[in-house]
């Protein structure tokens, strides 16, 4: 965590930037803005806020800004380009790309957290399908062909969550209502109430022989670009099914491709890829037993703008009280 460099009575610049390009489901718009900020007795008096969705007048915005409120962005310059700025909350949990450019004084943090309800959901919903074959059957629809694969409940075996974060907690908790051993594997190794067996990745390849399933939601790092290579897929069981929820370059995709058209793993269902959006050439569209979603499995259609809204309004409380923030990013680490 770290705390506000600045505090007083002074008014507030705050700059608002949503990308035109994205989804509104992510816009931070002036209506539910204002309407938040009213329910916080006193604190219209001390911000004065604006809003931008052009790239090209966004300069012009942080010139005197102190705080930002932004997706991802070319922050190259930063330090001249908005001199007055102190701290950016990110609306992106994800903010790998953004962090190393940053100068060690200005205050980053994100919206970690924001997934969690929708993601463990989806996650669950994947592992069922992986576990009762409905990957094989989408294939085998697409071929017209009538082709019978028989299962057994998914209570009683394992999954191996890579990453037990916000939304790896949450398929963590799920998983065990559903009867599921947990093995979680995080950098720190640290127990949690959720896993039945928490492990730090040099760990991984004592675990993955043992999974019925992989669920990956880690951030993209130096220690986990490329961390499910073809050498850890091929220690998984045959039947094993794999999840990727967090970031596209965490599993090698051609290796995973290659293992799913030889029979060598059941299913995969991947949200998530090193380039967005998956170009139309790519092999992934037509590999056997993969379901493909464009990156939106964890987000919330009606509630993200309102989540990512109540990380930024509590750090905002406590900047102006010139408190510790919360979900402050280590730019060394990336997340």
């Amino acid at each position: 965590m770290a705390r506000a460099t600045r505090a007083g009575s002074a008014r507030r610049r705050i700059h608002v930037e949503n990308d035109g390009s994205h989804a509104e489901v992510y816009h931070i718009t002036p209506a539910l803005l204002g309407k938040r900020i009213r329910r916080i007795p006193g604190l219209a008096r001390r911000i004065d806020v604006s809003y931008g969705q052009d790239p090209a007048r966004l300069d012009a915005a942080l010139a005197d800004a102190e705080i930002l409120v932004i997706g991802s962005f070319d922050a190259s310059g930063i330090a001249d380009r908005a001199p007055r700025l102190r701290w950016i909350q990110s609306t992106n949990a994800g903010v790998e790309r953004l962090a190393p450019t940053l100068p060690e004084s200005l205050v980053l943090t994100n919206a970690s957290g924001v997934h969690g309800p929708k993601g463990g959901e989806y996650a669950m919903t994947a592992l069922l399908m992986l576990n009762h074959r409905v990957p094989h059957f989408v294939t085998q629809q697409q071929a017209r062909r009538w082709d019978q694969a028989f299962a057994t409940p998914i209570a009683g075996k394992t999954v191996v969550i890579l990453g037990v974060g916000a939304i790896g907690s949450e398929v963590a908790r799920l998983a065990r209502r559903f009867g599921l051993r947990v093995i979680g594997v995080s950098r720190s190794g640290k127990s949690s109430r959720l896993v039945d067996r928490m492990v730090r990745p040099a760990a991984l390849k004592q675990v993955l022989p043992q999974a019925d399933f992989v669920v990956a939601t880690l951030p993209l790092t130096r220690e986990t670009r490329g961390l499910i290579g073809r050498a850890e897929l091929d220690l998984l069981p045959r039947h094993a099914g794999l999840v990727n929820l967090g970031r596209g370059a965490v599993i090698d995709n051609d290796a995973l491709a290659d293992k799913l058209r030889a029979g060598e793993l059941s299913g995969a269902v991947l949200d998530v890829f090193p380039a967005e959006p998956l170009p139309a050439a790519s092999p992934l569209w037509t590999t056997p037993n993969l379901i493909i979603s464009p990156h939106c499995a964890v987000d919330d259609s009606t509630a993200y703008a309102e989540r990512a809204l109540d990380i930024f309004l509590d750090n905002l409380q406590r900047y102006l009280a010139g408190r510790r923030l919360v979900n402050v990013v280590d730019k060394r680490l990336g997340y």
